[in-house]
């Protein structure tokens, strides 16, 4: 089967790996522009577009399926399209271009968690089991028909890159088994189930830090938004980023306040405290807790002033 692939981040990468193995033809992949990376802002291809250059695979890089874009993919005439993390939206006639339209592997249990940032969504919300579901495409937000599922209990204290990295690889094979199974006949997809959630793109105000709220509240943020846009407070009007924090048993202290007890340094919430592991202040890299608050030679330093 002809089919054209559309994917951009890294965790695309193995989807593009796992169908280039098989017995399919990629006429083309689709990814979106070189990008400004690092200090200096090389342009960079994506992730997506590295591989598929390894795997002497032509590209198409476009941000928007626009109409130019949407010409040169049905000049391919692919017989099915397959989008993983591509970042635009596919609208007709491209849609309903290719005989068997076009599937997308997403990043949670349809229909909960429908949008642009499912697994941070679900961290956030404190899920303990998400997974991967590869479903038609339709121009409704992500509720099409699912083809097959694969479901995965989230590690504690498993940030969303974490997870991301795991459902990708796992999301890779289920992948393949449905392309498969649409190039026999043999697959069948299935309409959602349940009430759908919405899971839209994460902004930075999405990691600001509220120590005012429980620990736990706390934690599965932190964990949701890292590595992006990142958990943040403010210390002495600088911003500090919370890159790794986890639960303690530690007695109550004030929401803010950060204490060092034995080798651990806490910072208060509406409940327990939260261990801080790594934190990176402004203009610094990232380092132990430890470190940080040694350096200090603050008296009672309180986060989020």
């Amino acid at each position: 089967m002809r089919l054209v692939f559309a994917g951009t981040p890294a965790v695309a990468v193995p989807s593009l790996r796992a169908l280039a193995e098989g017995p399919h033809e990629i006429a083309a992949v689709v990814t979106r522009s070189d990008a400004p990376l690092g200090r200096k802002r090389v342009l960079t291809p994506s992730p997506v577009a590295q591989a598929a250059e390894d795997l002497g695979i032509p590209t198409i890089k476009a941000d928007r399926l626009d109409a130019e874009a949407t010409a040169r993919i049905m000049a391919l005439e692919p017989e099915l399209g397959v989008i993983v993390a591509y970042g635009g939206l596919v609208r007709e006639p491209l849609l309903s271009a290719p005989a068997h339209g076009w599937i997308n592997l997403h990043f949670s249990l349809l229909p909960r968690w429908r949008g642009a940032a499912p697994v941070q969504r679900a961290l956030i919300a404190g899920d303990r089991e998400t997974g991967a579901s590869v479903f038609q495409l339709v121009a409704a937000l992500d509720a099409g028909d699912v083809f097959a599922e694969e479901r995965y209990e989230v590690p504690w204290n498993a940030t969303a890159g974490d997870v991301l990295d795991a459902l990708a690889e796992i999301g890779a094979p289920l992948l393949a088994r449905v392309v498969d199974g649409i190039a026999d006949g043999s697959a069948v997809a299935v309409p959602q189930q349940g009430e759908p959630t919405l899971a839209p793109k994460l902004t930075l105000d999405d990691g600001a830090l509220d120590f005012s709220l429980d620990a736990e509240t706390l934690r599965a943020r932190i964990a949701g938004v890292t590595p992006e846009p990142g958990a943040h407070t403010t210390f002495d009007g600088a911003r500090l980023k919370v890159l790794r924090a986890g639960a303690s048993t530690a007695d109550p202290i004030p929401p803010g306040r950060v204490v060092a007890s034995g080798r651990e340094i806490l910072v208060g919430t509406a409940s327990s405290p939260l261990r801080l592991e790594t934190v990176q202040p402004a203009g610094k890299g990232a380092m132990p807790a430890g470190d940080w608050f040694r350096g200090l030679r603050v008296e009672n330093p309180v986060l989020g002033s």
